[in-house]
């Protein structure tokens, strides 16, 4: 290992500001260096992040297959999205097996990562590899004669390094990004290997899905990733990945509070609207109601407060023909409710 590699990166002020947040959240939010989750939150979290971090990847099955996938049942999707959807649940279950700077283990993950995916999973690639948009090359890795050497230098540099947790594992995550050391999965493995970097820093990170920002910002993700590239230096992307985390670290924050909240009511109401839009007659009827001030402030204002469900017709919120449905936070909270 060459002793003397450190990637290349400055500590902006922007990277400072935004350690400086997420450890105040992360203070506000951890008792006793354990994770203050709920199980049921934790399951919730760590589905959101498989099916974002595989969306990424072009998967394209939905949060509620994905959860019906890990249940056991059937579920129309291609046999490889689903074996996709297994590997990476067992890789993110066994985290804690795994030490971030070792080598094995690094390729003992993507072995159960891309397990029946690709003909040699474990295994650095033996040819060449780029990122392409389209049919456009927006990076062009390193020869596979260094790959070796790369991740070598790469894997003792985050052993031996003073940075932060937060710096050190998004600086991993690029660099990690710009060898791409296997055929396939790089960009799962690099989002995969910098929550097992940031778990051992606090447990609680093991469940935050930061990949849900990700996959909303994806193109900016990209953007990051090339503009790192063109000026030899990690910053841009460690400035986006920190302020990702912060925001992931807010909405887990929030979703917790808002778990805690949500009343008997308001969950059978989420349940009924899991089948699809509907209008507050058919959602009384469903609900053996008959009493409409009732059914509003117990059940339809309550959800619309947390921000569960949402209008169809927002600017006509009187309209004869308004309906409800199911908003992203809401489709989360009822796949965690499942568990």
């Amino acid at each position: 290992m060459n002793g003397k590699y450190r990637p290349p990166y400055t500590i902006s002020p922007v990277i400072v500001r935004h350690i400086a947040e997420i450890s105040e959240l992360v203070g506000r939010y951890t008792v006793s260096g354990d994770t203050p989750l709920t199980p049921r939150l934790r399951h919730g979290n760590r589905l959101r992040t498989i099916q974002a971090s595989l969306a990424i990847e072009n998967n394209s099955l939905t949060l509620e297959q994905v959860t019906a996938v890990l249940s056991g049942k059937r579920v129309l999707g291609s046999p490889r999205e689903i074996q996709e959807v297994r590997n990476a649940f067992v890789a993110y279950e066994r985290l804690d097996s795994w030490e971030p700077a070792q080598r094995r283990d690094l390729l003992a993950a993507h072995r159960v990562l891309m397990a029946g995916l690709v003909d040699r999973p474990g295994a650095y690639r033996s040819g060449a590899v780029g990122i392409f948009r389209g049919k456009r090359v927006v990076h062009m890795a390193p020869p596979a004669s260094r790959v070796g050497i790369l991740m070598d230098d790469l894997l003792g540099w985050l052993k031996n390094t003073d940075e932060h947790p937060l710096v050190a594992s998004s600086l991993f995550h690029y660099e990690f990004e710009f060898i791409h050391p296997f055929a396939d999965g790089n960009g799962r493995m690099g989002r995969l290997w910098q929550t097992l970097i940031l778990s051992k820093w606090k447990p609680l990170m093991a469940y935050l899905p930061v990949e849900t920002v990700i996959h909303d910002r994806q193109q900016q993700y990209y953007r990051v990733l090339a503009q790192a590239d063109r000026g030899g230096d990690a910053t841009p992307f460690a400035e986006f990945i920190l302020e990702s985390l912060r925001t992931a670290l807010v909405e887990a924050v929030t979703s917790d509070q808002v778990t805690d909240q949500v009343t008997d009511q308001v969950a059978r109401l989420l349940a009924i609207l899991a089948d699809g839009e509907m209008v507050s007659t058919d959602l009384m009827a469903k609900l053996g109601l008959s009493h409409r001030p009732t059914f509003r402030k117990n059940y339809l204002e309550s959800a619309l407060t947390a921000e569960l469900i949402e209008r169809t017709l927002p600017k006509s919120p009187r309209s004869p023909t308004q309906r409800y449905r199911l908003t992203d936070k809401g489709r989360a909270m009822l796949a965690r409710q499942k568990f």
